[in-house]
């Protein structure tokens, strides 16, 4: 039996019979005999599975639904935007983009549908945005929960997780990457505009809201990644 095909048969018995992560799995010796497989497939499959979050395997235990979570998107996100950085793309601008388009897409959804509380918590968020910048303090734990905090008014767990995601993959980039120039002051301003806008109910200006203060991240990267890493073939008494 093909490995996938293995894989394929493990992943439908944990949705026929509704599995919830944490939730064990038949043993090595009754998933041979339900696949009809041998011990060593059904371990390379197992193995599969787990390295993409499906199944966990705990040793001395036995097998469980995995977490299932988006970890696996995160690391192949952010390898694949570090090799594109090294090979001289704008991979870094591109990922960029994408967070822009999803979160342009989504906030206009939310102008004037956010529950008072919710609004009260960003703007506790958004005051501690403020008086860290006032000190120089860096922003990145208050940006993120901003963001995060703002799009769980959709009430869509998975895409929440997504633009978890997404922040995760652009964040261990651009730390490994580049280090990006920042007036914390400018980026408390632009998420009290964004909040200003979600409040009004004005969806227009909303979204026009969130492209600025992705605009202004691009104007502060671009400059960043125009400096490319040295191609390891090029000899070094040579000019590029």
């Amino acid at each position: 039996m093909a490995a996938r095909d293995l894989q394929e048969r493990i992943k439908k018995l944990i949705v026929d019979r509704r599995l919830p992560s944490g939730a064990p799995l038949p043993t090595e010796p009754e998933l041979m005999k339900l696949l009809g497989a041998s011990r060593n497939s059904v371990r390379e499959a197992l193995k599969a599975l787990q390295a993409v979050g499906i199944v966990e395997i705990r040793h001395g235990f036995g097998t469980y639904v995995g977490p299932m979570s988006l970890a696996p998107m995160v690391e192949g996100l952010a390898f694949r935007t570090v090799a594109g950085h090294h090979r001289g793309e704008d991979s870094l601008l591109q990922l960029l983009e994408l967070r822009e388009a999803m979160e342009a897409g989504l906030v206009s959804r939310l102008a004037g549908r956010l529950p008072e509380t919710d609004l009260i918590e960003l703007d506790a968020l958004v005051d501690r945005m403020e008086q860290r910048a006032a000190q120089g303090a860096g922003l990145a734990e208050t940006d993120r929960a901003f963001h995060a905090m703002l799009y769980r008014g959709l009430d869509n767990a998975l895409l929440s997780e997504v633009l978890e995601a997404f922040w995760d993959a652009f964040d261990r980039v651009q730390r490994d990457l580049v280090e990006l120039p920042q007036d914390p002051r400018v980026t408390g301003r632009r998420h009290r505009e964004i909040l200003d806008a979600v409040r009004s109910g004005d969806s227009i200006r909303a979204e026009e809201a969130i492209r600025d203060h992705f605009g202004h991240i691009r104007a502060r990267l671009s400059p960043a990644v125009t400096t490319r890493p040295p191609d390891p073939h090029t000899p070094r008494n040579e000019r590029v």
